[in-house]
């Protein structure tokens, strides 16, 4: 098939590749414009972009498609599809219907559970323990369009956001190309009224630990934020990331620290911290933060910034 492809971050990478391996054509490559990034705040391409670049294709990043001449240049790629996957621009009505076959979204949850910007992590900080990928026919509501395929997944008890983003890019790639090859045959089944949930982009305002929260609301938020923004707490007034956890024997304070492995006391149960990172240093696991930065047991972890 003639493909226009649209995405943008690292989870759309393996998507492209899996279109190119599969012997579709790609008419062109649409992808969010390089931004400032790094120390010296230059303009960096996404990995897409990247990618793309490196494949050959033709890259383009409008900062919109509202207008009359963008919109025009996408229908004259005459595609037979565009695949959509975390491009981050809203698609107008009138390049829906450009392609063939419309625009298609890989979209990370089991619709309609999780429409939105972040259906991982909300997956996990809800603690659901299902979840997958969608292939929807798009439309101009958010995430509303009917599904052609799915495919769902046990999310693991320790699982970060980063980890399950990663089998979940697999997935959706394996299964768009099977959605293309079955097109013709595919029947559109509309989602539900009943179940629709909203995974709103992640606030950074999120991302401070309360430990007076239960174990299980803590240890989903460390997973659920893992690797950014990253939840985090202080310890003697420096901020420090969490990032890996599990739930753990014990009880104390919230925040108490139960034991020399970093157990530390929930309002209900205790979790233990098994990844960290101090600002301006790298992730590290537990043992080797702990050499570099000890924390005594009986210390007291806080939740919030001394003012």
């Amino acid at each position: 098939m003639r493909v226009i492809f649209m995405g943008t971050p690292e989870f759309s990478v393996s998507v492209l590749d899996e279109l190119v391996n599969a012997g579709h054509e790609i008419a062109a490559v649409y992808c969010q414009p390089p931004r400032p990034a790094g120390r010296g705040k230059k303009d960096r391409p996404t990995p897409v972009h990247a990618r793309a670049e490196e494949l050959g294709l033709e890259v383009r990043h409008p900062v919109s498609l509202k207008g009359a001449a963008e919109q025009a240049e996408f229908a004259a790629l005459d595609a037979d599809v565009a695949v959509v996957v975390a491009y981050g621009l809203l698609l107008p009505q009138a390049v829906l219907d450009a392609p063939k076959h419309g625009c298609l979204n890989i979209h990370a949850s089991l619709l309609p559970r999780w429409r939105g910007a972040a259906p991982i992590h909300r997956a996990i900080m809800a603690g659901d323990t299902h979840t997958g990928i969608c292939i929807m026919q798009m439309e101009a509501g958010l995430d509303t369009g009917p599904v052609l395929m799915r495919e769902e997944t046990m999310i693991g008890a320790e699982e970060t956001t980063a980890q399950l983003h990663d089998r979940l890019a697999e997935m959706g790639a394996g299964l768009i190309v099977e959605a293309l090859m079955a097109l013709e045959d595919l029947t559109p089944e509309p989602q539900p009224e009943d179940g629709v949930t909203y995974a709103h982009k992640i606030d950074k305002a999120e991302a401070q630990v309360d430990w007076t929260q239960s174990a299980a609301e803590v240890d989903r938020k460390i997973r659920g934020l893992s690797p950014f923004p990253g939840a985090w707490c202080e310890v003697d007034g420096q901020r420090v990331k969490l990032l890996a956890s599990r739930l753990a024997e014990g009880g104390g304070a919230p925040g108490e620290v139960l034991n020399d492995t970093l157990t530390v006391a929930c309002g209900d149960g205790a979790v233990e911290l098994l990844k960290l990172q101090r600002a301006g240093k790298g992730a590290q696991d537990r043992e080797v933060f702990l050499r570099g930065f000890p924390i005594a047991k009986g210390q007291v972890l806080t939740a919030q910034e001394d003012n």
